[in-house]
């Protein structure tokens, strides 16, 4: 079918939007899909259904990977769905919740934001590790709001995804000898539920006025990306936080 044929890959939080796309993409290219999920059950049967319609291999599993007896279980099922390895991991779940001030925070709120943002990835990633072999990869999605701090009432979310910016970085160092790439990606103003949900249409309009590129990013341009990263055509790209923002912003 593509360049990921034979491959197993696993794609937290995808059942829509980013996750969603990841997912159809990497299978369109071959790979058997993990697509996994939390509330969105509706979203995750969809992306298997849609995967399965064009011949591709896909089953979704319930897990809130910022729960450890969650990530066990989406390692269980995984293992029995498709083996005892598996070639790509993409650490996609995340959310932004709510915008809040500093006097806003509280203890429930921070550990909720850097729950899912930040500890589902080390986990996650800890968990799936010891199945993954010399050419296998990880690919994290981080932020655009790592490198400045995101927009109003975003600083958890932005400092989370920073965390991940420099956990991608570690990971690339500890896991490269044993011939795993790690890598993150950094959206900027991706058109999804999740601008929808939080920011508003005069902000997002703003912003996209002032991208070289003069709009919002798709969820499959960021798809896209993920899937070369996990292809063995970028065999030598590691430790890499790659900007995928229209111009907006860059290294």
């Amino acid at each position: 079918m593509g360049n990921l044929d034979g491959k197993v890959a696993v794609v937290t939080g995808g059942s829509r939007d980013i996750g969603r796309a990841i997912a159809i993409k990497l299978a369109n290219g071959g790979a058997a899909v993990v697509v996994n999920y939390y509330n969105s059950e509706d979203g995750a049967k969809a992306t298997v259904q849609e995967i399965k319609s064009f011949g591709g291999s896909a089953i979704a599993i319930k897990a809130d990977v910022s729960n450890l007896d969650d990530v066990k279980t989406l390692k269980e099922k995984t293992i029995e769905a498709y083996g005892n390895k598996i070639d790509i991991l993409v650490n996609n779940a995340g959310g932004l919740f709510a915008r809040r001030t500093l006097q806003e925070f509280d203890a429930d709120f921070y550990e909720k934001v850097l729950s899912v943002n930040f500890k589902s990835v080390v986990f996650v990633t800890q968990a799936f590790e010891p199945l993954m072999q010399k050419g296998a990869s990880i690919i994290n999605i981080s932020s655009q709001a790592a490198r400045d701090g995101g927009g109003g009432g975003s600083a958890l979310y932005a400092s989370s995804k920073g965390a991940v910016t420099t956990f991608s970085r570690a990971m690339a160092k500890e896991l490269g000898p044993k011939g795993i790439r790690v890598n993150a990606v950094c959206p900027g103003l991706i058109g999804t539920k999740f601008h929808d949900d939080f920011t508003k249409d005069e902000i997002r309009q703003k912003v996209a006025s002032v991208t070289p590129l003069r709009r919002e990013g798709a969820a499959e341009e960021v798809a896209d990306l993920v899937a070369y990263l996990a292809s063995n055509e970028a065999s030598f790209i590691a430790g890499n936080n790659i900007d995928i923002n229209g111009g907006l912003a860059f290294s």
